[in-house]
């Protein structure tokens, strides 16, 4: 009997011990349930795709909410790695939660911030040199790696209308080879100004309308050359002939940052050990991911004297690949930075930002443009810094956007502009051969790398830490 009454008693309790809530279970509801209830409370409207709620639970829920509006929902979204955007007076946009992407009014905000922080021309230039020390840092370029011979391996030239291209590898570090396409003049005897040439994430089944392949790259690298550059249009560690060596997944690594800026400060190497390359006149250009690559590589390496990225330079979006932000260099000193004040290192020396109306340039005209210009007037350079602004086109580096690149670099680099211009003063891009991806391979449909050549990520990253 005693044993009897013993377990009723441990029953009872169970029981009430699983009837009775903790405040966290009383309080604890569907994100989906509370964002309808705010809706009601608030007098507003949602906008976000089902499944970046589905299946989430607020703890506490209603002990979150504050008179404020947009204090509420950022106590019950950010804790959950989403955030939102005012669209509209009564409508919000809630989306995951991205690194590398703040709102336009961020953006500005901390652009005016740091332009407050630079009380002369003095102090601008100590940022400039804390900055650059920093991003060196923390791509792990710091000591910079020892150079090493650059063994360029060389096809045969194809010769086409006022140019000339042959397909180039250099080993930037022992074992690790660059691959590109060398534009130069057929006219002059030189020595040439020379321009590197990055590419952008363009991905495409098509080989030929992939990465450094694409027509558009070729096109801009040949009329260069027609105008008197030497160009050197090179690819993303991850894309291409690369592919050789790593893996594409290797592109979306941290390293990929590292190595990336790495190859282009020794692209710089390779044009200027030419003999009819002129050193003082360098020019960089590139789009999307080329562009972060172009103002990335402005910013830490003074031998660039011309720097042109298009449709990158945005105070609120800092590239959403790993090669872009996947390193903490935007997190450098207590102001932190942002894409446009690296971009804007570049001063007092020429640039043009190219933006367009679809993507996260399209606030350039109003938010990025105008910082650039009061940083060029710590200088009194204010005609050196550019905007051309296209607001009905989209992310691309296509012909309207290459115009005033040509004229650009004309202009800064003492390029012969009317040597790709008709009859009636047009610039023609009608004359460049848009070769094949075959024809442009440096190791050949069989892709036959050379005996010392490393094999994955691993290799490479030991190798590169031998020379530091």
């Amino acid at each position: 009997m005693k044993i009897r009454l013993i377990l009723i008693a441990c029953f009872f309790n169970i029981s009430l011990l699983v009837s009775s809530q903790l405040p966290v279970d009383v309080y604890r509801k569907p994100l989906k349930e509370v964002l309808t209830d705010i809706e009601r409370r608030y007098n507003i409207k949602f906008q976000y795709n089902e499944a970046i709620v589905k299946g989430l639970e607020v703890t506490y829920a209603t002990w979150r909410y504050r008179i404020d509006t947009e204090e509420t929902l950022s106590n019950i979204l950010l804790p959950m790695d989403l955030v939102f955007e005012k669209t509209d007076e009564n409508t919000y946009q809630i989306t995951r939660f991205s690194y590398y992407q703040r709102t336009p009014e961020e953006g500005k905000r901390h652009l005016d911030k740091l332009l407050e922080s630079y009380k002369s021309l003095q102090v601008w230039e100590a940022r400039k040199a804390e900055l650059r020390k920093c991003f060196l840092e923390q791509l792990n370029l710091s000591p910079m790696p020892r150079k090493t011979p650059l063994n360029p391996v060389v096809t045969a030239k194809r010769k086409y209308d006022g140019y000339t291209i042959e397909n180039v590898g250099i080993e930037t570090i022992p074992g690790f080879y660059l691959c590109g396409s060398l534009y130069r003049p057929v006219r002059g005897k030189g020595p040439f100004p020379a321009v590197l040439s990055p590419h952008g994430h363009f991905n495409s089944a098509d080989l030929n309308e992939n990465g450094r392949y694409r027509p558009d790259q070729q096109i801009r690298c040949a009329m260069l050359a027609k105008m008197g550059a030497v160009v050197f249009s090179y690819e993303m560690f991850g894309y291409g002939e690369s592919l050789l060596q790593i893996t594409p997944a290797d592109h979306r690594t941290s390293f990929s940052s590292t190595m990336q800026t790495l190859n282009s400060i020794r692209v710089i190497d390779f044009l200027t050990s030419l003999p009819y390359v002129d050193p003082s006149r360098i020019g960089v250009t590139g789009e999307s991911g080329g562009g972060t690559q172009t103002f990335l590589l402005t910013a830490i390496d003074d031998r660039v004297t011309v720097s042109v990225p298009v449709v990158m330079v945005s105070s609120y979006y800092q590239g959403g690949c790993a090669c872009e932000s996947g390193l903490p260099i935007h997190s450098c000193t207590d102001l932190m930075t942002n894409n446009v004040e690296i971009a804007a290192m570049a001063s007092p020396r020429p640039l043009l930002v190219i933006s367009d109306g679809q993507d996260w340039t399209r606030h350039t005209p109003e938010i990025e443009f105008p910082y650039l210009q009061k940083v060029y007037a710590l200088y009194g350079k204010q005609e050196n810094v550019k905007n051309v602004h296209l607001p009905d086109e989209g992310h691309d580096y296509g012909v309207s956007k290459r115009m005033p690149m040509y004229d650009f670099m004309a202009r800064h680099l003492g390029l012969n502009l009317k040597a790709v211009q008709d009859k009636a003063g047009r610039i023609d891009e009608s004359k460049v051969t848009i070769e094949k991806y075959d024809a442009q391979l440096v190791f050949g449909k069989e892709g036959k790398l050379p005996e010392n050549a490393l094999k994955g990520l691993d290799k490479i990253k030991g190798v590169l830490k031998t020379l530091q």
